[in-house]
């Protein structure tokens, strides 16, 4: 089976991978306006300020790698609008990701704030964080390492680990 990472420059890694398909400006914010509930391609062109024919190529792009779905809302004349998928809202914590960074590094004042309303008491602020996936603990970077996996092996030209057993 081939592997797209294979045909990318540079490292393989998942990271060069994913921005090839959401790398440039108009796709991350495609999929934020989306997910604010701006279906039109009218609304998607006033949220992101995108030029209309890059914004075409982009949608198109976006619906071809499975990001975002396009649903009919009239048939005359025909008209359809557009939805995340499960990929694209997998893109939502990126983009929390990069709010968060982008408030604390480039904004003199965040212009918006994403808030949990849990019903039980006040809203407060959520900031986005690394939750270990086996024990739930916070992850800060300088705990984490970096394990290539069998694929990452082949991909970067290195022999297979040898299983403990076999020596």
């Amino acid at each position: 089976m081939h592997s797209p990472l294979a045909d990318l420059p540079g490292r393989p890694c998942s990271i060069a991978a994913s921005l090839e398909l959401v790398g440039e400006r108009w796709a991350l914010l495609v999929v934020r306006e989306v997910s604010l509930g701006n279906h039109r391609f009218s609304e998607i062109a006033r949220g992101t300020g995108a030029p209309r024919d890059r914004l075409s190529a982009r949608l198109s792009a976006l619906v071809a790698a499975g990001v975002l779905e396009r649903r009919p809302y009239s048939t005359a004349p025909p008209r359809s609008g557009y939805h995340l998928t499960e990929s694209g809202r997998d893109l939502l914590p990126v983009l929390q990701a990069l709010l968060q960074w982008g408030d604390r590094w480039v904004a003199d004042s965040p212009p918006v704030e994403l808030h949990h309303s849990p019903g039980a008491h006040a809203d407060h602020v959520v900031d986005a964080e690394w939750i270990c996936r086996t024990c739930g603990e916070p992850v800060n970077a300088s705990r984490v390492q970096r394990v290539l996996t069998p694929a990452g092996r082949a991909l970067s030209g290195l022999p297979p680990e040898e299983d403990d057993d076999d020596r």
